[in-house]
């Protein structure tokens, strides 16, 4: 054989093991990265080239850092192999030969002054780990069961496990590689990284930006396959956004998004238990539920009326709640049923809201004279929108209380009509529900409270990443299959996507476009979306504060009546005086807030005011009580009283007692306390201590709560 055949024939040996430049560093600023980093630079620069172990969970790249290690030595001019040790002969001879001089030569051979890396350590058959044990402890290798003589190694040595190996620990360089999920902090750095390598590959110029809540979100997922999990998820946006892109952009369709939105991750979901399927169960209620023709007689033909009746009733009619059913219906039934159904139907009435009807019937109107509205808007709008909404609803009460509008009939519209105004323009704005989603108070309220919700709308991430590629459930699109021709999610979100109740309006209308059946409607523990690992939205604290300051605003004589700058009335008198009552008792329990902040870290606090969400939900509910208990049951004869007189009072009426009344408030007090117990254990279990404080609090609040809302006695 000619000395180029040998080296030909060398080199066909190796190439199958050879291991090109790293791929990456090691990337993020968090202190395990840094660690790390610490950890590969110290190894490439050991000059008596000790063995390195590295060990961690799969998928994190550990012969990449390897790699890295050797690349950045002095060796780096030598060759480096890979052998898996999963494939590894037992009894070696394709590492250390046979002994016979016929045979080829061994790999080490070959390898000379060059490294080694054996992958998966803890799966090379035993003979062949104690053999790689004598040559990282001495540097000496020999053919297994052979009697030949002992050959010395020049090279380096590399090992990678899931687990740090005791027999290795006094003859190797021990490196742990930290799993991703101990790395949260870095997610933000892989994404951008592993966007700006793929956009180059792509031939994109633009880099797609990742919004702040993207990274927030993936930060809760614990990616169990660690990097592998992440490069395929990342891969799978990446494919998903050029989809979309293409869709929309048919002109340039190689052009880069200029942001991969939420909806193009797909995390493998957390393991739901408890969950009842209840279209599994009544097949048919899904065909009945999902049907377009119900819902669109049930808003345009009903709903969209009715809420122009009421408002003429408003403004023609008596003025004040004792002759006008109209005030009835708003004040005595909507806010006492609205709030007992949050606990058993979710968001349930933003599906049929007055407002948003007919901010849906501009749209059309709009479409139809030729205005297209702009398309949703992709970015992080909940920093801005959110203290928009929370002073919104803030002032909303603090006009309710200082215009008396519970009594005043016209005010009581011009709430109404101001809302559905900011619904109309929103709509004209943009598509879909910007509205409802990002500024209406209420719908802010009914988010935050749906949380609490038995019922629960989710697709199957699985079945929606393997089998879907139109996404009509939250684009829109023509009819496919069994799937219907929609606008798409109002709200602008995957059902796959949802972590809680808050974004979804339970409008079935990603149910009516899937053709894969992966929507289901399903009972559920109560707050099951209330978790230790949760993210808190942006302001939804703040909203709960502004809603726990309305029983404060209501009850505000017992608080602050004995001032002498207090009003006799909040309803009459010089305006300053009033509203700065006003502003003073809703902001109550900020202020406490405020108090409290240099006792707590502000995630804790925010944690511990959130665990509260089922006590907060109850005194609003004791709250609006007594007037749904008292007056709802006298719609007719109030209705009835301007045409009839006294006479209205023969209708049918019903009013309940005062003692009734107060045990149904101590009930949904105690029932808002212990849940609240419940769900702060479940959201500070990692703290023990920091529970019975917040519990503590919780039950001083619970106390002062029914205190306020069964009056001083």
């Amino acid at each position: 054989m000619t000395l180029d055949q040998a080296q030909n024939a060398t080199l066909q040996r190796l190439a199958p093991h050879l291991v090109a430049r790293p791929r990456r560093g090691v990337v993020g600023s968090s202190r395990q990265a840094k660690q790390l980093r610490d950890a590969v630079r110290s190894a490439a620069s050991d000059r008596d080239r000790h063995a390195v172990l590295l060990y961690g969970e799969p998928g994190l790249e550990k012969d990449n850092l390897a790699a890295l290690i050797h690349f950045g030595s002095k060796d780096r001019h030598h060759l480096m192999l890979r052998l898996d040790g999963a494939r590894m002969r037992s009894d070696g001879t394709d590492l250390f030969g046979t002994g016979d001089a016929a045979e080829p030569s061994p790999l080490l051979e070959l390898l000379g002054n060059g490294s080694l890396l054996v992958d998966d350590l803890d799966q090379v058959p035993e003979p062949v780990k104690q053999a790689l044990l004598n040559l990282a402890r001495s540097g000496e290798w020999a053919p297994l069961g052979a009697r030949a003589p002992k050959h010395r190694f020049e090279g380096r040595l590399f090992f990678t496990a899931e687990t740090s190996l005791a027999q290795f620990d006094g003859c190797c360089t021990l490196i742990r590689v930290p799993p991703l999920r101990v790395r949260r902090q870095d997610l933000g750095e892989w994404l951008r990284y592993e966007l700006r390598q793929k956009s180059r590959s792509l031939g994109w110029q633009q880099v797609p930006e990742v919004p702040e809540g993207v990274v927030k979100q993936l930060q809760t997922h614990d990616f169990p396959n660690n990097l592998r999990e992440l490069d395929a998820l990342i891969d799978r946006a990446i494919q998903q956004v050029r989809h979309q892109e293409t869709h929309h952009n048919d002109q340039n369709p190689g052009q880069a998004p200029k942001l991969l939105p939420e909806d193009v991750f797909w995390t493998s979901p957390r393991q739901q238990y408890a969950r009842f399927d209840l279209w599994r169960w009544k097949p048919r209620l899904r065909e009945w539920m999902r049907s377009p023709r119900l819902w669109n007689a049930f808003l345009f033909g009903l709903v969209s009326w009715l809420f122009v009746l009421v408002n003429l009733w408003l403004w023609v009619g008596p003025q004040d709640r004792a002759h006008n059913g109209a005030l009835t219906l708003f004040w005595a039934w909507w806010w006492p049923l609205i709030l007992i159904g949050f606990p058993l139907v979710g968001r349930l009435w933003c599906s049929f809201c007055p407002f948003m009807v007919w901010g849906e019937i501009s749209q059309r109107l709009s479409r139809w004279i030729g205005w297209r509205p702009a398309p949703w808007p992709r970015g992080e709008h909940d920093g801005w929108a959110s203290r928009w909404l929370s002073a919104g609803f803030a002032l909303i009460l603090i006009w309710e209380a200082v215009g008396d509008l519970p009594n005043t009939a016209w005010l009581s519209s011009c709430l109404l009509l101001l809302i559905t105004a900011g619904a109309v323009v929103c709509s004209l704005r943009f598509e879909k529900r910007f509205w409802c989603r990002y500024l209406c108070p209420i719908g802010g309220m009914n988010g935050l409270f749906a949380k609490l919700s038995i019922l629960e709308l989710r697709a199957q991430a699985g079945i929606c990443s393997g089998n879907c590629s139109s996404y009509a459930c939250f684009k829109g699109g023509p009819a496919d299959g069994e799937g219907l021709i929609t606008d798409g999610c109002p709200l602008g979100t995957h059902p796959a996507h949802l972590r809680d109740n808050r974004n979804c309006v339970l409008c079935l209308t990603c149910a009516q476009a899937c053709p894969h059946r992966s929507v289901r409607l399903a009972i559920r523990p109560p707050a099951a979306d209330l978790q230790r690992t949760m993210t808190i939205p942006n302001g939804e604290p703040s909203l709960l504060l502004v809603l726990a300051g309305s029983v404060c605003l209501t009850h505000w004589q017992l608080l602050l009546g004995w001032s002498s700058l207090a009003p006799a009335s909040l309803s009459s008198g010089p305006l300053l005086p009033r509203l700065s009552i006003a502003t003073l008792a809703l902001a109550i329990p900020s202020l406490c807030v405020l108090y409290a902040r240099p006792f707590f870290s502000q995630a804790r606090l925010e944690r511990t005011v959130y665990g509260m969400l089922p006590l907060f939900w109850s005194l609003l509910l004791a709250n609006h009580l007594p007037l749904g208990m008292e007056e709802a049951g006298l719609v007719m004869p109030v209705s009835a009283s301007p045409l009839l007189g006294e006479g209205a009072w023969s209708l049918p009426h019903w009013r309940a007692d005062p003692h009734v009344i107060a045990f149904c408030q101590s009930m949904s007090v105690t029932i808002g306390a212990l849940w609240s117990a419940v769900i702060l254990r479940r959201m500070l279990s990692n703290n023990r201590t920091a529970w019975i404080a917040a519990t503590g609090l919780m039950l001083l609040l619970a106390a002062t709560g029914r205190w306020l809302v069964n009056g001083s006695g």
